[in-house]
């Protein structure tokens, strides 16, 4: 891809020292891998609302659906005037062609879950959202998100970044050219991937695709919700498997019989959590390039985030 993906992310996790204390929270994986084929557009809510630092921690307070967002020491009540920053600051990143944003998890502005919440007591409740955060997911509720924390857990980073890639592939096809053949070439593409997430929304949206009484407009409005909600589902090792032995299923007349005996132990390797799933799919990609294998020459599934990011190198 030429143009870099572009997505939101807090800017503590950039290194900017903008945090309560003066501090920051960069996160080096985010800074020096993934940074390398992304361009982050930093945000920080309380320093962009007009907050000195460092400053007085803010906390959320009262109910965890709509709660109040004040300064923690003296009580004093910014709610209002970080929701109208938020609203002003959501139509500048409407311009900005996000395909995602990356929170800073606990943040009382930012916190995606599990923030804390004070009730009359003064006991705290991990059952917040940051202002921003749910402001954000409300007005973009189609873009991944994720915060730093999970993204430490392989799974949850590899389908994480998987959407990114893949929101980028399909907003490219959209503006390159929206006809109902390049929405079928496109779903072609990404079949495997997508049944690597889920059977059902596979065949939901191959249903979809289908559709002859639908406009090209009705189609394409259709699919990229069902797309995101296929991308948000974790491939699991069983999923992985049914693709890889579907993959296999093209080499029937090809593979001799030890490559295909290679093959089903590599497979059943990786199903037994011997190897990650990096070692299947390259031997399947070997396979592809051998024998010149037309359809899986086209899928995503093979080759769909570099390799460099080593997503799929965990057990």
């Amino acid at each position: 891809m030429e143009e870099k993906i572009r997505i939101g992310i807090s800017a503590c996790l950039l290194g900017q020292k903008v945090r309560f204390d003066g501090g920051h929270k960069r996160d080096p994986f985010l800074v020096e891998t993934l940074g390398r084929y992304v361009e982050y557009v930093p945000v920080c809510p309380e320093v962009e609302v007009g907050l000195p630092t460092p400053r007085e921690a803010l906390r959320l307070v009262g109910e965890a659906e709509a709660p109040r967002l004040v300064f923690s020491r003296s009580g004093e009540e910014i709610t209002g005037r970080m929701q109208a920053w938020a609203a002003g600051r959501l139509r500048e990143l409407e311009k900005e062609n996000l395909c995602g944003f990356i929170f800073k998890s606990r943040s009382p502005s930012s916190g995606m879950e599990r923030v804390k919440v004070y009730d009359s007591k003064g006991v705290a409740h991990k059952t917040g959202v940051g202002i921003f955060a749910r402001a954000f997911m409300d007005h973009f509720p189609l873009l991944p998100v994720e915060e730093d924390g999970p993204l430490n857990d392989p799974k949850l980073r590899e389908t994480f970044i998987e959407s990114l890639f893949t929101l980028k592939r399909w907003r490219e096809t959209a503006d390159r050219q929206r006809t109902r053949g390049a929405l079928v070439d496109f779903h072609t593409r990404h079949k495997l991937l997508i049944l690597a997430h889920g059977t059902e929304i596979y065949r939901e949206m191959g249903r979809l695709v289908a559709r002859a009484d639908l406009s090209v407009d009705e189609l394409y409005a259709a699919y990229l919700p069902l797309l995101m909600k296929a991308l948000r589902l974790q491939s699991t090792i069983k999923k992985n498997v049914n693709v890889l032995q579907h993959m296999l299923g093209y080499f029937k007349n090809q593979l001799s019989a030890d490559e295909k005996r290679e093959m089903l132990e590599i497979i059943e390797h990786y199903h037994q959590g011997l190897v990650p799933l990096i070692v299947p799919v390259t031997l399947i990609n070997h396979f592809t390039r051998k024998y010149d294998q037309p359809y899986l020459k086209q899928q995503v599934y093979l080759n769909p985030h570099p390799l460099e990011l080593q997503l799929r190198n965990h057990g």
